[in-house]
C-alpha cells in the first residue's frame, strides 16, 4: 500500500535551517508529482512546494520563495524540503503529499521555529 513517511522536523532558532525528508513506498515514485504542505495551529493547510515527477519543474508558495528548496531522489524514492532562514511563522506540521487516483498524505512532522 502507499506509504509516505516524513522525518527531519524539530525545534530550530529563527534564521536556522532544517531538511525534511519523505520516504515513499507502495507506488512508482518516479511517475508522480510530490508536494509539501503545512498546517499551523488554527490555520488551514497550505501548499508549500511541489516538484514534478522527474524533478525538472518546481513551484513554491510566495511566503517561502528564496528560502525553501524542494528536491527529489527517484532512486531513493524520497522527496526533500530544505528550509533555510527559518522564521517563527514557518512553525507548523509539515506533510508530504501526492495525487494518484486519490490523495495520499504522510503523518506529518512538526517544525517549531522559536528562540
Amino acid at each position: 500500500q502507499v506509504q509516505l513517511v516524513e522525518s527531519g522536523g524539530g525545534l530550530v532558532q529563527p534564521g536556522g535551517s532544517l531538511r525534511l525528508s519523505c520516504a515513499a513506498s507502495g507506488f512508482t515514485f518516479s511517475s508522480y508529482y510530490m508536494s509539501w504542505y503545512r498546517q499551523a495551529p488554527g490555520k488551514e493547510r497550505e501548499l508549500v512546494a511541489r516538484i514534478s515527477n522527474a524533478g525538472g519543474s518546481t513551484n513554491y508558495a510566495d511566503s517561502v520563495k528564496g528560502r525553501f528548496t524542494i528536491s527529489r531522489d527517484n532512486y531513493k524514492n524520497t522527496v526533500y524540503l530544505q528550509m533555510n532562514s527559518l522564521k517563527p511563522e514557518d512553525t507548523a506540521v509539515y506533510y508530504c503529499q501526492t495525487n494518484m487516483w486519490r490523495e495520499y498524505w504522510g503523518q506529518g512532522t512538526q517544525v517549531t521555529v522559536s528562540s
